[in-house]
This record gives C-alpha cells, structure tokens and sequence, in this order.
C-alpha cells in the first residue's frame, strides 16, 4: 500500500491570536460557558488573550472523550486518562488486566487509552497542544510498551487545531491516525485502510 501524504506550504508557529481563536472555537464546541473561559485567559500588552496550555491540554481531552470516542469507538471504553500531574486521573485496572496489559507508574503512558469492544482495537491517544504527536520513535515506544496486549493498537495524534497540527505534521508517524478537535468529525489517515477510491457522495448515480 502506498502512502497517503498530507500537503502543507510550510510548518510554522501558531500566533497567540490564532490560538486564541481555536481555543475559543473549540470551548464554544464544547458548550463551556464565556465566564470559564475568561477564568483561564490573561491579556498580553499586545491586546491579544492567552490561554495557560494546561487549560488548553484539558479541553482537548474534554474534547477527545466527548466527540471523538463517540464518533470513532461508539461504544468505546476509557480505560485511562492521565496527565503530567497526575498520571493515573482515570485507570479501570481490570479492563486492561482482561487485554494484558500492565501501566508502570515509571512508563511513558499515552494521554488517554480507549479499548474499541466492538472491534477489539486498543486506541492510544496522544493530545497534542505544544508538544508530543506520535512521530517514528514514539510509535515504537507505543508498540514496545503494548507489546502484550491482546487488542490491536491505534496510534491516534489529536490536535485541537489545524494550525496546531502545522507545527508537527512532518514528524507524524506512517500507519498513525490524526484527529483535530475543531473538526470533529473527520479523521486524517497516514496510512489506513481508505487510501484511495472515491467516497458515497461522488459516486455515479443509478440509472
């Protein structure tokens, strides 16, 4: 299978202004009200609003349990979501027991862990807000650090923007998935099993 390749003019920053506004579309996605915005934004003397990345990082994984795993593992179960903090803000133990898989307080675990029932795929969820998408070398450490467990692995990058994902698309893994918060429901595959052929809408009509 060849490469399905994502085409971009130039990987550059994101300005404070354009994160602003991603922020601020993706609360508004997620029906948070103005005034928790507010409590986590600053204004900088250049008059643009700053969001703390811790803020930014728990709306995206708001944003990944709320929209993406109903989208994409309908049905899904959260075994775990953890964070710098606190790695373990969520571990159902027997559910990853039950796929043989043991979380070393020690390892470098994904952000958020979803086990797909219907299809028996384990999704490993990167949230990306200012560092970390699942490049070459995480994908191995991902496939190291699974390596007995009884469910396929997806490896799944989510972004909360598209200028976010600009910065990291060059470093993004083959055989990964991207997912950007703003557009909820769409998938970008590097690799996947649609690489080429026409979708529904674009097909002939019946005569």
């Amino acid at each position: 299978m060849g490469n399905s390749i994502v085409t971009h003019r130039h990987a550059v920053a994101p300005r404070r202004d354009d994160l602003s506004r991603s922020v601020e579309k993706l609360a508004s996605t997620l029906r948070l009200p103005k005034h928790l915005l507010a409590a986590h934004s600053l204004r900088l003397p250049d008059g643009a609003l700053h969001y703390t990345p811790r803020f930014r990082w728990c709306l995206l994984i708001k944003a990944i349990i709320e929209h993406f795993c109903p989208a994409f593992a309908p049905g899904g179960v959260v075994l775990y979501i953890g964070d710098t903090e606190n790695k373990f803000v969520h571990l159902e133990t027997a559910g990853l027991t039950a796929l043989g898989v043991t979380l070393d307080s020690a390892a470098k675990i994904p952000d958020v862990i979803v086990h797909d029932t219907k299809r028996n795929w384990l999704l490993l969820i990167e949230a990306v807000t200012s560092a970390g998408p699942v490049d070459g070398k995480r994908r191995k450490e991902l496939k190291d650090l699974f390596a007995g467990c009884k469910a396929g692995l997806v490896f799944v990058t989510a972004f909360e923007s598209r200028r976010t994902m600009q910065t990291f698309v060059s470093h993004i893994a083959w055989e990964s998935e991207v997912w950007i918060a703003e557009d909820p429901d769409h998938m970008i595959h590097f690799n996947g099993e649609r690489f080429l052929g026409p979708y529904p809408d674009v097909m002939p009509k019946h005569q």
